[in-house]
Formats: structure tokens, C-alpha cells, sequence
């Protein structure tokens, strides 16, 4: 595909949502969570400093995804009435499903992680996602 013909395929800029414009809470729990709200999902960036805990909570409409970006996040859920705790490193992804749950730091460090936040509807999607990408050839010198 030439470049004069990718303006009839794709009209749209890439939208650059700046940290500055997220917004900022600093949770009773002290965890620190910016939020960037979009229509159909949500993104945060959270810290959690040493040896702070949220609160126990599950969610019953959407699917919570949570990737550790920095230190050690503890992970801990109520299975049949047991707590079961895990251990979440650096590049690990929780789905955390409608479990009911809670995230702490155990360490010495802050722990950062991103939370997604989806509302999903059952579909299986994976064809459309692996297939979804359109390679094109720009040049740029010309």
C-alpha cells in the first residue's frame, strides 16, 4: 500500500494521554493509583508502598487484569473460605476474574503494577485480535 492511499484506510492520530492528564488519588490504604477512564475500558498505574494492603473487594461486572512493572506484589483470595496467597514478580499478569481478593506489599520497596480494566462480553475474540494488525510501507525520505 502506497502512503497517499493510507488516509483513505486510517484517518486517525494516535491519542497520547500524558500522566499529567491521568487522575491522581492517594487511596486511605496509601496506595497511589493514576487513572486514565476511557469509554469502553480503564487503565491505572498503581503504587503500593512498603508494607501497605488494599482493602478486600471483588468486582461482579468487569475483568481486572493487574501486571507487575516494579518490586513484588503479593496476591491474596478466598478460596472455599481459605486464604490462599501468591507471589507476583515482574512481568506476571493476574486475572483477577470475580474473585474476592486483595493486593499487598510485603517489602521494603514500592510495588507498581497496571491495572486494566475491561468489560468484557464472552466472545471469544483472539482471531480478530491476532489477525487485526495491518503492515504498510511508508517511506519516509521521499
Amino acid at each position: 500500500m502506497k502512503a497517499r492511499n493510507i488516509s483513505k484506510v486510517v484517518n486517525n492520530r494516535p491519542e497520547i494521554v500524558r500522566n499529567n492528564e491521568s487522575i491522581k488519588v492517594i487511596k486511605e490504604n496509601k496506595t497511589i493509583v493514576n487513572y486514565f477512564i476511557f469509554n469502553e475500558y480503564e487503565i491505572h498505574l498503581n503504587t503500593i508502598p512498603a508494607n501497605a494492603m488494599q482493602e478486600w473487594h471483588y468486582h461482579s461486572s468487569i475483568e481486572e487484569v493487574i501486571l507487575v512493572t516494579k518490586g513484588i506484589l503479593t496476591c491474596k483470595c478466598l478460596d472455599e473460605e481459605k486464604i490462599v496467597i501468591d507471589t507476583i514478580n515482574i512481568g506476571d499478569i493476574v486475572r483477577v476474574k470475580n474473585s474476592i481478593h486483595t493486593f499487598e506489599n510485603t517489602t521494603k520497596q514500592d510495588c507498581e503494577f497496571i491495572v486494566f480494566r475491561l468489560v468484557l462480553d464472552g466472545k471469544d475474540k483472539r482471531k480478530v485480535i491476532k489477525n487485526d494488525k495491518k503492515i504498510v510501507e511508508i517511506k519516509e525520505n521521499e
